[in-house]
Protein backbone atom coordinates (compact mmCIF):
# COMPACT_ATOMS: atom_id res chain seq x y z
CA UNK A 1 0.00 0.00 0.00
CA UNK A 2 1.55 3.73 -0.87
CA UNK A 3 0.36 6.04 1.76
CA UNK A 4 0.37 10.00 1.58
CA UNK A 5 -0.01 12.00 5.02
CA UNK A 6 -1.08 15.87 3.33
CA UNK A 7 0.64 18.93 5.33
CA UNK A 8 -1.32 22.02 5.34
CA UNK A 9 -1.33 25.61 7.13
CA UNK A 10 -4.86 26.34 6.67
CA UNK A 11 -6.57 29.50 7.53
CA UNK A 12 -10.38 31.04 8.30
CA UNK A 13 -11.01 30.61 4.87
CA UNK A 14 -12.84 27.80 3.63
CA UNK A 15 -12.72 28.46 -0.33
CA UNK A 16 -8.97 28.99 0.15
CA UNK A 17 -8.49 25.85 2.15
CA UNK A 18 -10.13 23.65 -0.01
CA UNK A 19 -8.37 24.31 -3.26
CA UNK A 20 -4.88 23.78 -1.28
CA UNK A 21 -6.82 20.46 0.23
CA UNK A 22 -7.59 19.43 -3.52
CA UNK A 23 -4.21 19.93 -5.40
CA UNK A 24 -2.08 18.27 -2.74
CA UNK A 25 -4.87 15.22 -2.53
CA UNK A 26 -4.87 14.73 -6.40
CA UNK A 27 -1.13 15.71 -6.73
CA UNK A 28 -0.27 12.86 -3.98
CA UNK A 29 -2.84 10.45 -6.30
CA UNK A 30 -0.81 11.05 -9.36
CA UNK A 31 2.48 10.37 -7.52
CA UNK A 32 0.45 6.46 -6.97
CA UNK A 33 -0.71 7.13 -3.37
CA UNK A 34 -3.78 4.71 -2.58
CA UNK A 35 -4.31 5.77 1.04
CA UNK A 36 -4.29 9.66 1.68
CA UNK A 37 -4.60 11.51 5.19
CA UNK A 38 -5.43 14.75 5.42
CA UNK A 39 -4.96 17.37 8.70
CA UNK A 40 -6.88 18.59 11.62
CA UNK A 41 -9.28 21.36 11.09
CA UNK A 42 -8.11 21.87 8.14
CA UNK A 43 -11.57 23.29 5.99
CA UNK A 44 -11.63 26.24 8.76
CA UNK A 45 -8.63 27.03 11.38
CA UNK A 46 -8.02 30.20 13.34
CA UNK A 47 -8.75 31.61 16.39
CA UNK A 48 -11.16 29.11 18.85
CA UNK A 49 -14.30 31.62 17.91
CA UNK A 50 -13.27 31.39 13.99
CA UNK A 51 -12.86 27.42 14.03
CA UNK A 52 -16.20 27.38 15.64
CA UNK A 53 -18.37 29.47 13.40
CA UNK A 54 -16.79 27.00 10.64
CA UNK A 55 -18.86 23.97 11.99
CA UNK A 56 -20.89 22.30 9.10
CA UNK A 57 -23.44 19.27 9.23
CA UNK A 58 -22.17 15.85 8.75
CA UNK A 59 -23.33 15.89 5.26
CA UNK A 60 -22.45 19.48 4.48
CA UNK A 61 -19.48 20.63 1.74
CA UNK A 62 -16.54 18.56 3.38
CA UNK A 63 -18.04 15.42 3.21
CA UNK A 64 -19.54 15.76 -0.21
CA UNK A 65 -16.09 17.08 -1.49
CA UNK A 66 -14.09 14.22 -0.02
CA UNK A 67 -16.53 11.76 -1.34
CA UNK A 68 -16.63 13.03 -4.51
CA UNK A 69 -12.85 13.52 -5.05
CA UNK A 70 -11.96 9.89 -2.91
CA UNK A 71 -14.61 7.99 -6.15
CA UNK A 72 -12.55 10.53 -8.85
CA UNK A 73 -9.52 9.20 -7.99
CA UNK A 74 -10.05 5.83 -6.93
CA UNK A 75 -7.89 5.86 -3.32
CA UNK A 76 -8.98 5.81 0.36
CA UNK A 77 -9.37 8.91 1.79
CA UNK A 78 -9.14 10.08 5.26
CA UNK A 79 -10.43 13.61 4.89
CA UNK A 80 -8.85 15.06 8.16
CA UNK A 81 -11.23 16.43 10.82
CA UNK A 82 -13.23 19.21 10.55
CA UNK A 83 -15.82 20.75 12.49
CA UNK A 84 -19.46 19.57 12.83
CA UNK A 85 -21.92 21.11 13.76
CA UNK A 86 -24.75 18.48 15.63
CA UNK A 87 -28.40 18.97 15.12
CA UNK A 88 -30.12 19.44 18.66
CA UNK A 89 -26.99 19.84 20.25
CA UNK A 90 -25.41 23.77 21.28
CA UNK A 91 -21.60 22.29 21.45
CA UNK A 92 -20.29 20.41 18.23
CA UNK A 93 -17.49 17.53 17.28
CA UNK A 94 -14.29 17.78 16.30
CA UNK A 95 -15.11 14.94 13.37
CA UNK A 96 -13.07 12.70 10.97
CA UNK A 97 -14.43 10.61 7.80
CA UNK A 98 -12.94 7.90 5.72
CA UNK A 99 -14.10 7.68 2.55
CA UNK A 100 -13.68 4.92 0.34
CA UNK A 101 -12.41 4.40 -3.34
CA UNK A 102 -15.91 4.11 -4.48
CA UNK A 103 -16.67 7.49 -2.46
CA UNK A 104 -18.53 5.78 0.19
CA UNK A 105 -18.40 7.10 3.87
CA UNK A 106 -16.87 3.75 5.71
CA UNK A 107 -16.12 5.55 8.87
CA UNK A 108 -17.23 8.37 11.00
CA UNK A 109 -14.51 9.43 13.79
CA UNK A 110 -15.22 11.68 17.00
CA UNK A 111 -12.23 12.52 18.65
CA UNK A 112 -11.91 11.36 22.00
CA UNK A 113 -9.34 13.57 24.14
CA UNK A 114 -9.93 17.28 24.45
CA UNK A 115 -7.45 19.48 23.87
CA UNK A 116 -7.58 21.50 27.27
CA UNK A 117 -4.25 22.53 28.24
CA UNK A 118 -1.28 25.03 28.75
CA UNK A 119 1.56 25.23 26.20
CA UNK A 120 4.01 28.36 25.90
CA UNK A 121 1.46 30.67 27.50
CA UNK A 122 -1.36 30.06 25.72
CA UNK A 123 -4.32 28.21 27.09
CA UNK A 124 -5.77 26.03 24.71
CA UNK A 125 -9.98 24.50 25.58
CA UNK A 126 -11.23 22.82 23.08
CA UNK A 127 -14.24 21.37 25.31
CA UNK A 128 -15.78 24.94 25.22
CA UNK A 129 -16.83 24.39 21.74
CA UNK A 130 -16.56 20.55 21.55
CA UNK A 131 -17.97 17.28 23.14
CA UNK A 132 -15.52 14.58 23.32
CA UNK A 133 -16.46 11.43 21.30
CA UNK A 134 -16.99 7.73 22.98
CA UNK A 135 -16.55 5.27 20.51
CA UNK A 136 -12.95 3.63 19.43
CA UNK A 137 -13.12 3.42 15.85
CA UNK A 138 -11.12 0.79 12.99
CA UNK A 139 -12.03 1.02 9.49
CA UNK A 140 -11.02 -1.10 6.57
CA UNK A 141 -9.43 0.20 3.17
CA UNK A 142 -10.93 -0.72 -0.10
CA UNK A 143 -8.33 -3.52 -0.05
CA UNK A 144 -9.17 -4.66 3.47
CA UNK A 145 -6.75 -3.30 5.43
CA UNK A 146 -7.44 -2.16 8.82
CA UNK A 147 -6.91 1.74 9.39
CA UNK A 148 -7.34 3.19 12.97
CA UNK A 149 -8.75 6.35 12.74
CA UNK A 150 -6.98 9.46 15.24
CA UNK A 151 -6.77 13.21 15.77
CA UNK A 152 -4.04 15.02 17.25
CA UNK A 153 -4.09 15.15 21.02
CA UNK A 154 -5.42 11.66 20.98
CA UNK A 155 -1.82 10.80 20.21
CA UNK A 156 -0.75 11.44 24.03
CA UNK A 157 -2.74 7.96 24.68
CA UNK A 158 -1.51 5.21 23.80
CA UNK A 159 -4.11 2.77 24.84
CA UNK A 160 -6.39 4.26 22.12
CA UNK A 161 -3.70 3.04 19.87
CA UNK A 162 -3.38 -0.15 21.60
CA UNK A 163 -7.00 -1.15 21.11
CA UNK A 164 -7.00 0.09 17.44
CA UNK A 165 -4.08 -2.38 16.83
CA UNK A 166 -5.65 -5.10 18.94
CA UNK A 167 -9.10 -4.84 16.82
CA UNK A 168 -7.36 -5.56 13.93
CA UNK A 169 -5.74 -1.76 12.69
CA UNK A 170 -2.26 -2.57 10.38
CA UNK A 171 -1.84 1.62 9.45
CA UNK A 172 -2.79 4.31 12.28
CA UNK A 173 -3.92 7.03 10.61
CA UNK A 174 -3.46 10.60 12.71
CA UNK A 175 -5.36 13.53 11.57
CA UNK A 176 -3.46 16.75 13.69
CA UNK A 177 -2.83 20.49 14.37
CA UNK A 178 0.30 19.76 16.52
CA UNK A 179 1.61 23.14 18.32
CA UNK A 180 4.76 24.76 16.95
CA UNK A 181 5.98 24.71 20.60
CA UNK A 182 4.81 20.91 21.19
CA UNK A 183 5.49 19.72 17.82
CA UNK A 184 9.97 19.75 18.39
CA UNK A 185 9.80 18.61 21.46
CA UNK A 186 7.24 15.78 21.40
CA UNK A 187 5.76 14.89 17.98
CA UNK A 188 8.28 12.72 16.23
CA UNK A 189 9.34 10.88 19.64
CA UNK A 190 5.42 10.13 20.40
CA UNK A 191 4.49 8.98 16.66
CA UNK A 192 7.59 6.42 16.12
CA UNK A 193 6.58 5.34 19.84
CA UNK A 194 2.59 4.53 18.70
CA UNK A 195 4.20 2.97 15.49
CA UNK A 196 6.46 0.52 17.83
CA UNK A 197 4.12 -0.19 20.75
CA UNK A 198 1.70 -0.91 17.90
CA UNK A 199 3.63 -2.95 15.66
CA UNK A 200 1.77 -0.32 12.49
CA UNK A 201 2.46 1.94 10.52
CA UNK A 202 1.80 5.52 11.34
CA UNK A 203 0.17 7.83 8.86
CA UNK A 204 0.59 11.09 10.95
CA UNK A 205 -0.49 14.47 8.61
CA UNK A 206 0.05 17.90 10.88
CA UNK A 207 -0.88 21.25 10.15
CA UNK A 208 2.07 24.09 9.43
CA UNK A 209 2.48 27.89 10.34
CA UNK A 210 0.75 30.16 11.71
CA UNK A 211 -3.30 30.02 11.70
CA UNK A 212 -4.26 32.97 13.45
CA UNK A 213 -2.54 35.52 15.77
CA UNK A 214 -0.67 33.16 18.65
CA UNK A 215 -2.06 29.81 17.20
CA UNK A 216 0.58 28.41 14.49
CA UNK A 217 1.28 24.20 14.27
CA UNK A 218 4.78 22.84 13.74
CA UNK A 219 4.70 20.56 10.36
CA UNK A 220 6.56 17.91 10.38
CA UNK A 221 4.62 15.06 8.68
CA UNK A 222 5.36 11.72 9.07
CA UNK A 223 5.14 7.91 7.74
CA UNK A 224 6.54 5.47 9.87
CA UNK A 225 6.91 1.75 9.82
CA UNK A 226 6.47 -0.59 12.32
CA UNK A 227 10.09 -1.25 13.72
CA UNK A 228 9.99 2.63 14.20
CA UNK A 229 11.77 4.31 11.48
CA UNK A 230 10.76 7.01 9.60
CA UNK A 231 9.87 6.54 5.84
CA UNK A 232 8.65 10.05 4.92
CA UNK A 233 8.64 13.46 6.65
CA UNK A 234 7.39 16.78 5.46
CA UNK A 235 8.81 19.35 7.49
CA UNK A 236 7.88 23.15 7.46
CA UNK A 237 6.09 23.60 3.94
CA UNK A 238 2.47 22.90 2.57
CA UNK A 239 3.38 19.84 1.08
CA UNK A 240 2.92 15.90 1.08
CA UNK A 241 4.82 12.93 2.10
CA UNK A 242 4.53 9.39 0.14
CA UNK A 243 6.25 6.20 1.41
CA UNK A 244 5.08 2.40 0.53
CA UNK A 245 4.31 0.82 3.60
CA UNK A 246 5.19 -2.88 3.20
CA UNK A 247 2.36 -5.11 5.06
CA UNK A 248 4.57 -7.97 4.60
CA UNK A 249 7.96 -6.99 6.33
CA UNK A 250 4.93 -5.96 8.96
CA UNK A 251 3.90 -9.40 9.67
CA UNK A 252 7.46 -10.39 10.14
CA UNK A 253 7.95 -8.18 12.73
CA UNK A 254 5.19 -9.17 14.21
CA UNK A 255 5.83 -12.55 13.74
CA UNK A 256 9.62 -12.32 15.47
CA UNK A 257 8.76 -9.93 17.98
CA UNK A 258 5.42 -11.16 19.28
CA UNK A 259 4.21 -8.29 21.42
CA UNK A 260 0.95 -7.65 20.85
CA UNK A 261 0.13 -11.52 21.09
CA UNK A 262 2.59 -11.30 24.63
CA UNK A 263 0.29 -9.34 25.99
CA UNK A 264 -1.20 -10.13 29.78
CA UNK A 265 -4.64 -7.78 29.74
CA UNK A 266 -5.66 -9.89 33.17
CA UNK A 267 -2.68 -8.14 34.78
CA UNK A 268 -2.99 -4.74 33.66
CA UNK A 269 -4.80 -3.73 37.11
CA UNK A 270 -4.12 -0.51 38.97
CA UNK A 271 -2.56 -1.32 42.35
CA UNK A 272 -5.24 -1.23 45.34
Amino acid sequence: MRAAAIQMSSKPDREHNLGVADRLVRAAAAAGAELVVLPERWPVLGTPEQTAAGAEPLDGPTARWASDVAAELGVDLVAGSFSERVPGRQLGSNTCLHFGPAGELRAIYRKIHMFDVEVGDRVYRESDQDLPGEEVVVSRSGGGVGLGLAVCYDLRFPELFRTQAVAGARVLTLSSAFTAVTTPAHWEVLVRARAIEDQCFMVAANQVGEHAPGIASGGRSLIVDPWGVVLADARDAETFVIADLDLDRQAEIRSSLPSLANRRPGAYRVPA
